[in-house]
């Protein structure tokens, strides 16, 4: 179930433990992502080969020079033939063959015939095709079963695309068969918004990498590893830089040579209000980052804004939550879309359904709460029941959620039988 509600309480790293939050000073959740999507503009485009540009969203429409396919061919393996000539049961003369690709064709009489396959041109004196299947050959002579009528299994010029048309337009994100229609209509390279270089940094003493003993006092670092997935997932190119200890110089020289190299920078831990919590500190040192309460749980310390290092372009800097569930959550709600502008992508958000709770919940005050629950089909649709404990440090309950059910801020509590909204992390069967 969710937390009980406490005047916008937030549970730490420490079990039991509640920081007293002002209501005041909580930043609308909405208001906060508007903000952050505000500032980020989609990257500008470079031209990729095909196969690179898969995935990657059109900065320009694709139109077609010429006419696809460009000559009459055959749409079958068969025989090439005079409509207007034949009969059920001609008998043809057999006067040539035509294969894909033939640069010489063979152009039938009245009463002749030509073996052609299929996507061969059609040679001009002919207007159907009649399948191999209805036809008979033998000793250079085709009987017909069937009287074929003009324009028969034939392929017209043009017939899948016209020159000159518009074939994919910007803002489309190309899936495979949009990567071969560029291909049909010979462009080898196209414009797209590129994959957003994106850097994953943990930050922390009490951190350790999975492999290893932990000494006293030290957990494992496991938000680095889901960021950096989740960042892969969203069709950004992300890669995880080794944690970095509570030390200002350390962190600074961190951030530093993330600037060059990347186009978002995500960092988790150090955004409270700990003595040790650098990383906020740091980061406005290097730019305008902001540090900010937003009405969510779990999800409540952010950090967003930009940072400048040896580069000159300025680094998106978003600062999460040390806490599992926490930094998953606000990659969630923060990260995900803003990764997705960057490519030029319009489905910014997860897709969402409407479920129906199992069992009543409880939310704390003044905050937009996102309860981590799995989904299942009843007669009267969806129905959504929470995933066990909801504390931020539990990263099993992510595991066996379907979506996370987002309780409204002027919520305390939801009973059993109500609907919410739920932000789908699966695909639902």
């Amino acid at each position: 179930m969710a937390a009980v509600p406490r005047a916008a309480h937030e549970p730490d790293a420490h079990a039991g433990h509640v920081h007293h939050v002002d209501p005041a000073e909580l930043v609308p959740l909405e208001r906060y992502r508007q903000h952050v999507l505000g500032r980020i503009l989609p990257l500008e485009p470079v031209a990729l080969d095909l196969l690179e540009a898969h995935g990657c969203v059109l900065a320009e429409d694709v139109v077609a020079a010429a006419d696809v396919p460009a000559f009459v061919n055959s749409a079958m393996d068969g025989y090439a033939v005079r409509a207007g000539t034949t009969v059920d049961g001609a008998d043809l003369e057999l006067v040539g063959e035509i294969a894909a690709g033939a640069g010489r064709l063979v152009d039938p009489g009245p009463g002749q015939a030509v073996r052609i396959m299929t996507g061969a041109p059609l040679p001009p004196g002919a207007d159907a095709v009649v399948p191999v299947e209805v036809a008979d050959e033998a000793d250079g002579r085709v009987r017909l079963r069937a009287v074929p009528r003009a324009g028969e299994n034939v392929r017209a010029a043009g017939e899948d695309v016209r020159a000159g048309a518009t074939v994919l337009s910007a803002g489309r994100r190309l899936g495979a068969a949009d990567i071969g229609l560029c291909a049909t209509v010979g462009r080898a390279r196209v414009l797209v918004r590129p994959r957003p270089r994106v850097v994953v940094m943990s930050t922390g003493d009490e951190l350790a990498e999975p492999e290893g003993p932990l000494a006293a006092g030290q957990i494992r670092d496991s938000n680095s590893y889901t960021l950096t997935a989740l960042a892969r997932e969203t069709g950004a190119v992300a890669s995880r830089r080794a944690i970095v200890p509570d030390d200002h110089g350390a962190l600074t020289e961190a951030f530093d040579g993330v600037a060059a190299r990347a186009d978002v920078l995500v960092t988790t831990g150090g955004v409270s209000a700990g003595r040790y919590d650098l990383v906020k500190r740091v980061l406005a040192e290097m730019g305008d980052v902001r540090f900010s309460k937003v009405g969510m749980q779990p999800g409540m310390p952010q950090a967003f804004g930009f940072v400048s290092g040896r580069s000159a372009r300025p680094l998106a800097c978003f600062g999460l939550p040390g806490n599992p569930v926490s930094a998953y959550v606000s990659f969630e709600v923060f990260v995900r879309p803003a990764l997705r502008l960057l490519q030029g992508r319009r489905d910014l958000q997860r897709p969402m359904v409407t479920a129906v709770l199992d069992e009543a919940v409880r939310s704390p005050e003044h905050k937009v709460s996102f309860l981590r629950v799995a989904l299942h089909r009843a007669d009267d649709g969806w129905r959504a029941r929470p995933t066990g404990a909801q504390g931020s440090g539990l990263l099993t309950s992510v595991v066996a959620a379907d979506g996370l059910a987002e309780i409204p801020a002027d919520r305390t509590s939801v009973d059993a039988g109500e609907p919410v909204v739920v932000h789908l992390l699966v695909d639902p069967t």
